[in-house]
This record gives structure tokens, sequence and C-alpha cells, in this order.
């Protein structure tokens, strides 16, 4: 091996360096330190030795498929040390050729500072905000064995229509606000799990006591996530929970001041709940409930649109209109 590689093993992140097909030529001290393999052992082996499974195949794919184009490439790996230990670790491998040979070095920035727990990506941490969130929003409305689908549903139509708006209006919502929010959608009816199924599920209209109950439900819905989350201090979801406390609270107020509870208008209504208000309503519209049969497209679409500044923002109102919401 050429003498200037070596100089890469004088570097205080781990490094390693193999031949063209990935054995082992050289590691350095901090490489041996962190994963208990001396280098008398290990040279020769194939690099892929100390894989886990909880590495996703798509990083090695994505790591093949840059390397054979002769590049750089540079991603998260979650490995095994020798005392099977976790080993989460940020790489940058580089293709170098040196006398028409080719090696690769390998630099690992050890990500084991963080204080506990384990490395999650942004793929896995987003799966795990939705399901965790699911499962509670279903918990909640456990009685409506129709519930699930709703919920997918205003998830779905949540996030046409919050990228349709990021699309109209530039740099308005970022992408991980768009996450956030179609994560905390699905909670913005847990407070109907504190209302009488007498009066939640009653066919045909309730009465003035009746309607003082079923609007009391975004506050139980706040209360409960309150409780929810009193127990936890943990940044995977803490960004959720603050957006799905404001769908909760207000997605039943009304762009002209005349929703419930808080009588807010206009921009004084978080846009969450804004954008959560408009597709709950047309879901509502064309769906199926104890009390009415669903609404036609068209028909729920015209009410959508004479609601535009009344009950909807006109911008998002708008913007709703142009979705093709029966691909």
């Amino acid at each position: 091996m050429k003498p200037e590689l070596f100089l890469f093993l004088q570097l205080g992140d781990a490094v390693i360096i193999t031949d063209e097909q990935h054995h082992i030529r050289a590691v350095n001290d901090t490489y041996e330190k962190i994963t208990g393999f001396s280098r008398e052992n290990i040279i020769g082996v194939r690099a892929g030795f100390l894989r886990s499974n909880l590495t996703p195949p798509s990083t090695y794919d994505s790591m093949k498929m840059t390397l054979a184009q002769n590049a750089p490439w540079s991603g998260i790996f979650t490995n095994r040390t020798r005392h099977h230990e976790l080993w989460h670790a940020s790489i940058t491998i580089t293709p170098i050729t040196m006398d028409n040979k080719l090696y690769y070095v390998g630099i690992f920035r050890n990500l084991n500072q963080l204080s506990d727990g384990s490395y999650i990506s942004e793929t896995r941490k987003a799966k795990i905000q939705n399901e965790l969130l699911r499962t509670l929003a279903i918990s909640c409305e456990v009685r409506d064995p129709a519930i699930e689908g709703h919920l997918v549903r205003v998830q779905q139509m949540t996030e046409k229509l919050a990228r349709r708006l990021m699309e109209l209006t530039p740099h308005a919502l970022s992408e991980e606000y768009i996450r956030h929010l179609v994560n905390a959608s699905i909670l913005h009816d847990i407070g109907k799990s504190g209302i009488p199924e007498s009066i939640l599920y009653k066919p045909g209209g309730l009465t003035s006591y009746e309607r003082v109950i079923i609007e009391m439900h975004p506050s139980i819905g706040v209360d409960i996530l309150n409780k929810m989350i009193s127990g936890l201090d943990d940044d995977l979801i803490h960004q959720e929970f603050i957006l799905a406390r404001n769908i909760i609270q207000s997605h039943h107020e009304k762009w002209d001041g005349t929703g419930y509870p808080n009588q807010l208008a206009g921009d004084d209504i978080p846009l969450e709940a804004q954008i959560v208000s408009l597709v709950d309503v047309y879901d509502a519209l064309t769906s199926r409930r104890a009390y009415k049969d669903a609404w036609p497209h068209d028909q729920a679409l015209d009410y959508i649109q004479s609601e535009r500044g009344l009950s909807f923002n006109p911008l998002l109102t708008d913007a709703f209109a142009t979705i093709d919401w029966i691909e």
C-alpha cells in the first residue's frame, strides 16, 4: 500500500482503508479502540464484517451505486463492535487511485456521544412518529369501527392540501412542518372520546343542550393530549404535540369568527387547524354517517366553495379546488 495512504490513519476519527474488493488493508488506533478489534485480527477481512441488521438496505444500495461511479459517498451506519455493542457512525468513503490501484478510505465520525439510546434515521423516525400517533388516535376513538379510515383519509388530504399550498406560496411551508402536520392531524378528534355515544352517533339534529356537549370536545381533546405528554420528555414527537394541540383546540374555528370554542377569526386560527378543518369537513360530507348519507364529490366541493371566507381561509379554499380529490 502506498505510504501516502497512511497519512489518513493519523486522523482523530476512526479510519479504515480497503482495496478494490473491500478487503481491509489498514485501520488506525481510533478504529481499534471503538470496534474492539485489533488490526492483526482484521487485516484481509472484508469491511462488512461489522454489519448489523439495523442499517437499512437502502443505505448499502446507495453506497454501492455511488462508489461504482468512483464518487465519494456519505451516510450513517449502525454496526456492532467486538463486544456486540451497537456503534452508530457517520461515514464518508472516498475512492482513491494510486499506481493504477483502487483503494477506499472510510472515515467514521462516532455518534455514540449521544447521551442515551440509539441513532434513528429520519426515515425510521418518521415511521415511528406516525405509527405512535396513529395508535394513540385510534385508541381514543375505539368505539367507532370506521374511524381509522377517516383518520387516514384526513392525514392523506392534509398532506395534499399542504403541498399544494406550498406550491402556491413558495417558502411558506417547510418539508419538516408538513411532516409534523401530517403526523399531528390524526389526533384532531381525540376529544370525542369524552362525548356520550347517544349524542355522538345520534340520528338527526341535536338539541341546544347536546350541541353544547359536542362543542366541548376540542377542550376535552386538549386535556387528553396534555395528560398524554405530561410524563414525556422526548424530542421524538415534541413538535407533533405542539401542532396537535393547535389542531385539536382550533379545528372547529371559522374564518369569520363564528366557530368554537374561542371564536377565533382569520389568521388568529393556527394554519395547521385551518388546513385540517377544511379536509375534515370534506371527508365528513363525502362519508356516510349515522345521521346522513354520503355526498357526491361535486356537491361537497360546491359547499366548500360556498364557505370561502366564511368557514374557510379563501387561499386554502382556492388551493383545495385545484386538487383532484377523486383520482
